[in-house]
């Protein structure tokens, strides 16, 4: 009988530290549930069946779960629960012949700090490092970023 309770206990230590290194980030109660029962385990493997059936015990859970993380690892059920879509899209830059510094433009969406203007007959992403810009409210271009302008109120 006690051999029973401390292959279950390492066999449940087992689905617990499994549990915590695959679906539940950082630290958790699963991995800490997972190490107690481990311990619990072993310690009453060396109280219940002695030395040599302890050493067993502490041996085999050691083993077991470093076999069953690695083998959880390898095997094709992680793969199926992966995520496998690349991303194709890119991030639109914007061209500086086209914006420049000083050019006067509107708002096209309210800027909260970040918004759409239009400038020059192209709509981009713009910012403001001053107060919130209602739409269709003049604005000038104080910087031409890669990705975004920043603009002021005029």
């Amino acid at each position: 009988m006690e051999v029973l309770i401390v292959v279950g206990l390492i066999v449940l230590a087992i689905i617990f530290i499994i549990i915590e290194a695959f679906f539940i980030p950082g630290i958790s109660i699963a991995g800490i549930t997972g190490g107690v029962l481990s311990i619990v385990a072993v310690w009453l493997a060396y109280r219940n069946l002695g030395a040599m059936g302890g050493h067993i015990a502490l041996v085999s859970t050691i083993l077991l779960i470093g076999i069953s993380i690695w083998g959880f690892a390898k095997s094709k059920t992680w793969d199926r629960m992966a995520l496998k879509t690349n991303v194709e899209s890119k991030v639109e830059s914007i061209d500086e012949e086209v914006i420049k510094v000083g050019d006067k433009g509107t708002t096209v969406s309210r800027l909260a700090p970040m918004g759409k203007v239009k400038i020059n007959g192209h709509v981009v992403e713009a910012k403001t490092a001053d107060d919130f810009i209602d739409q269709n409210e003049e604005i000038v271009v104080q910087e031409v970023y890669k990705t975004n302008v920043l603009v002021k109120k005029t």
